[in-house]
């Protein structure tokens, strides 16, 4: 897989992200829900999704700048070659997901970025029409699953763990449908069959009020992420990505640019370094019911610190330890 000019921008786009993600997941763990001014809730919701959204689009993107010369060339040799290297990084990502799955991450996204850069391997060479209509075939389809599929299977009562997600049947549920970030319809590049096994939903939608099926169908919340929500989120992302390459670009000498691009870089350690200090706040007792201003500053508190550990470490190292861990694995 062949080296590209970096642009910055989707660096600092990622760090931004990453601030987005760590509120949302911390507001989950931390069961904060409700607990705080309407005014914050409605600020800490505003973060619901997009910050997902905006590491699919960049991962999208890197992938498709590091694949150019497959598109570009033809060539067979570097098409196995690109698509060996996303499936190396697919199984690395798997085994490290499960293995915070495992530690109790329930909320995981990199075993479904695992299922994202495999599907998408195989798509490498696709001529743009073909991207265009798996990508409206699967819009279509994601949204006609939520109308006749049961979307609250497999979930407790509170909608906070995925109760089968260890059987095969509740894994590729979860993978494919109503998951955190579930395949369908967040990779729009793939055309998938219709799985037989998932029970008719048509006995649910009918019950439910007229107030109720408008949130279910129209809201831009993630979860469902129905067809409102992907063009929402998919414009806010671009829109933000676009305005971090344009002011990177501008400012790119500056420090306050220089420490985002760090951390946008060390995405991946930081991902798993956050998930590490909730099992920290576990062991205080910090995880039930906290306040949304406990959930709001400890973000803060924990971007700070990573963006003062991104400089640290990019004073010495060109990637993180576990983006290096990767690419030794990937190559």
């Amino acid at each position: 897989m062949g080296e590209t000019k970096r642009i910055i921008g989707f660096d600092v786009a990622r760090a931004f992200a990453i601030f987005g993600m760590v509120i949302v997941n911390y507001k989950i763990a931390m069961n904060a829900e409700g607990n705080g001014p309407y005014w914050l809730e409605s600020f800490m919701s505003v973060f619901e999704g997009r910050a997902a959204a905006i590491f699919v689009i960049v991962a999208g993107v890197g992938v498709s700048l590091m694949t150019k010369g497959s598109r570009e060339t033809n060539d067979m040799q570097i098409v196995r070659e690109d698509r060996k290297s996303l499936w190396k990084r697919s199984v690395f990502l798997l085994v490290l997901g499960f293995l915070l799955i495992l530690l109790g991450w329930t909320a995981d996204i990199l075993h479904y970025y695992a299922f994202y850069l495999f599907l998408g391997s195989f798509f490498i060479t696709s001529s743009t029409r073909v991207l265009i209509i798996s990508a409206i075939f699967l819009l279509v389809l994601s949204q006609t699953s939520l109308l006749v599929l049961d979307y609250t299977k497999g979930w407790d009562s509170s909608f906070t763990e995925y109760e089968t997600f260890w059987t095969f049947a509740g894994f590729v549920r979860n993978l494919l449908f109503n998951g955190y970030h579930p395949i369908f319809p967040y990779v729009q590049v793939l055309e998938q069959l219709y799985l037989s096994f998932y029970p008719p939903f048509s006995y649910y939608l009918p019950r439910m009020k007229g107030l109720e099926i408008a949130e279910y169908l129209f809201l831009t919340k993630p979860m469902p992420p129905n067809f409102f929500y992907m063009i929402s989120s998919s414009c806010t992302g671009v829109f933000i990505i676009t305005l971090c390459i344009i002011i990177s670009e501008k400012f790119k000498e500056t420090k306050a640019v220089q420490s985002f691009i760090y951390t946008g870089q060390l995405a991946l350690t930081i991902y798993v370094f956050h998930f590490l200090l909730l099992v920290i706040f576990d062991g205080f007792g910090l995880l039930d019911h906290a306040s949304l201003f406990f959930v709001v500053t400890s973000s803060c508190w924990f971007f700070i610190g990573a963006i003062v550990f991104s400089r640290q470490w990019r004073k010495r190292y060109k990637r993180g330890p576990i983006e290096l861990l990767m690419r030794r694995v990937s190559g």
